[in-house]
């Protein structure tokens, strides 16, 4: 026989070529994985702890862990919401027998008040009159003789007119109505309320717009206007502009004493009635 050359046997791979293999394989996977932003880490062999347990041993992350119960999901697969931040939004209004409490309480405040000095020659104080809820809200300027006396706002001559202004929109202070004051205290000779008196009764009418929650609000003349929007701008140009005081909508009209000096006004206020029946009909 032919001494002929054998072929050489396949060389058999070692073990560190099985482990370069394996490596090389095992970095192109983790590789892959990465890419795809997936990283699977199995759990250890021990039994998987509760859902409750992996939330307590979770590390604190940016966002508040939920409050919300369980919905079955892994930890690792659901996003904490974040917080909700308190309610800035205001408190909701009180009931309505506690409203009348405290507008009974600020009225007894009012007339024993000694805040500027027209409480020296006041006879009464005024606080208001009308109903909680009101469609309209009318606010004047200040108390005249016949207010002094009585300790209601508008029963003379002018309250009288006002009451039939109201009366032909479907408005009466004893049913939906309430009528108040910038200053509720009588100025002598019925001058204008001084800017000092004013403030010092504007927390008293601020409260009163806060218990009574009116829908309109109805400005009676140039000097409630003026002092309520700390403005010098003339009665005319402020009737025909859209207010807002306290985010309720505001109509401004001439006070009825003036009407009365100067019967040409009238077509003005009906105009200005009239608007705020408008308005209060889409409400």
């Amino acid at each position: 026989m032919s001494n002929q050359e054998q072929s050489p046997t396949p060389e058999q791979p070692s073990d560190t070529t099985y482990d370069i293999q394996q490596s090389i394989f095992d970095f192109v996977s983790l590789s892959a994985t990465l890419m795809r932003g997936r990283i699977y880490r199995p759990p250890p062999a021990s039994a998987a702890p509760s859902l409750a347990s992996q939330e307590a041993n979770t590390p604190p992350q940016e966002t508040p862990p939920s409050t919300s119960p369980s919905s079955g999901l892994s930890s690792s697969s659901v996003t904490a919401p974040r917080e909700t931040p308190p309610s800035t939004s205001p408190p909701s209004p009180a009931s309505r027998t506690e409203r009348e409490a405290r507008l009974a309480q600020l009225d007894q405040e009012i007339r024993n008040c000694q805040r500027c000095p027209l409480h020296r020659g006041r006879r009464q104080a005024v606080p208001g009159i009308g109903t909680l809820d009101p469609k309209v809200m009318a606010i004047g300027e200040a108390p005249g003789a016949n207010e002094d006396a009585q300790g209601q706002p508008f029963v003379g001559r002018a309250g009288q007119y006002l009451d039939k202004w109201l009366q032909a929109i479907n408005i009466s202070r004893h049913s939906n109505a309430y009528i108040a004051n910038i200053v509720k205290c009588r100025p002598p000779n019925n001058r204008d309320p001084e800017k000092g008196e004013v403030s010092s009764c504007r927390p008293f009418l601020d409260e009163q717009i806060a218990l009574i929650v009116p829908r309109t609000i109805l400005i009676l003349g140039r000097i409630a206007a003026q002092h309520l929007f700390n403005t010098q701008e003339s009665l005319a140009a402020l009737r025909i502009r859209d207010h807002k005081y306290r985010n309720i909508p505001v109509f401004i009209t001439y006070h009825p004493s003036a009407v009365l000096r100067n019967p040409n006004l009238r077509r003005a206020v009906w105009n200005d009635l009239q608007r705020l029946q408008l308005f209060l009909s889409h409400r």
